[in-house]
């Protein structure tokens, strides 16, 4: 009989109640219960998902790993109790309020000897994993992420609650120190920006142009990579990516070929166009499924904490050039639709 890991969710608000219910999907996941501090929330979660209330204690007594699904303010205090037990941990973006308690948790985790993963679920979309190895080098990454105004997101920075995911996207394809960060923003409707650019320069000379909104008419997740001889698009609402390519022209022009001429001599592109498969899959479910893995076969999860603190720390130097405080207060993930 193939081993199953016994998992607990701490949290079962907008997100925390998505959580459950993919976790009854996860192979060799056993959903063993959850815990929320507000009564009301539990009874409709137990009704709906038939999965039992638990107190805290008992649920890190039973569980063989949490996933934690609270306010950020109280991750630092939950998975400290977590790791402290000896349980694997999954822990939503952002990791932590600050860099000290995310340092803490490194360190915890990595004595505790388990797997511990961070939310960060575009890392998961399939129509970014659909382009990852066409990324090679890109040299300039633009990025939109807007969303319709929902009055649950304006408790926390429209950069920690929505374009830290473009962080860590940029993060994980380019290879490089980040050696500059510049940022402006406005704030439309409440106390901290409400749309945010940030321009992030790295070593080797990529830079990524990031924009995130939460006044927009319509929502967009896209990425757009560029790198030399390509031009790769991620649309990661619509789930569909598109990689643009020019080639040299050898021997004789294709008449049916896109071609550009590049003028002085220089001889014909040639431009080829490929729209990779991307499988109907469900991201949130991908992602929890692959830290049950790391936990069973004892791998790096796909998304560790020092990911989570880098997109942090990124975070933190683009609110300082805002003028924003890091945390407003205590948030979790309420202004994107679900993935």
């Amino acid at each position: 009989m193939s081993r199953t890991v016994k998992v607990g969710v701490i949290g079962a608000g907008h997100l925390g109640r998505i959580h459950i219910q993919q976790w009854l999907n996860v192979e060799k996941a056993e959903l063993i219960g959850f815990h929320d501090p507000d009564e009301q929330r539990c009874a409709l979660i137990q009704a709906e998902f038939g999965v039992p209330f638990m107190s805290l204690e008992t649920l890190l007594d039973r569980a063989e790993a949490v996933d934690i699904v609270t306010p950020t303010v109280t991750h630092a205090d939950l998975a400290t109790r977590a790791l402290s037990a000896g349980r694997h941990l999954f822990i939503e973006k952002p990791l932590a309020q600050n860099l000290a308690e995310a340092d803490a948790l490194i360190a915890l985790a990595a004595k505790a000897q388990v797997s511990a993963q961070v939310g960060h679920v575009e890392r998961f979309n399939p129509a970014f994993r659909a382009v990852l190895g066409k990324l090679g080098s890109p040299m300039f990454i633009e990025s939109h992420r807007l969303a319709q105004f929902n009055p649950r997101g304006t408790d926390v920075s429209v950069v920690l609650d929505l374009m830290i995911h473009d962080i860590d996207l940029v993060l994980h394809v380019v290879k490089s120190e980040v050696v500059d960060v510049q940022a402006s923003g406005v704030a439309v409707v409440s106390d901290t920006p409400d749309i945010a650019n940030a321009r992030i320069a790295f070593a080797n000379g990529c830079v990524a142009n990031l924009t995130a909104s939460r006044i927009s008419l319509k929502n967009m997740r896209k990425n757009r990579f560029f790198q030399r001889d390509a031009y790769i698009s991620v649309d990661l609402l619509e789930r569909s990516s598109e990689v643009v390519r020019m080639s040299t022209v050898e021997g004789e022009v294709d008449p049916f070929a896109v071609t550009i001429d590049l003028g002085n001599g220089k001889g014909q592109r040639a431009i080829s166009f490929e729209k990779p498969e991307v499988p109907s899959t469900n991201a949130i479910r991908d992602e929890l499924s692959a830290f049950v893995q790391s936990i069973l076969n004892g791998t790096r999860t796909e998304v560790s904490l020092e990911d989570g603190r880098r997109a942090m720390a990124i975070a933190f130097r683009i609110l300082e050039r805002l003028g924003t405080q890091p945390l407003a207060s205590s948030h979790t993930d309420h202004a994107e639709a679900p993935l």
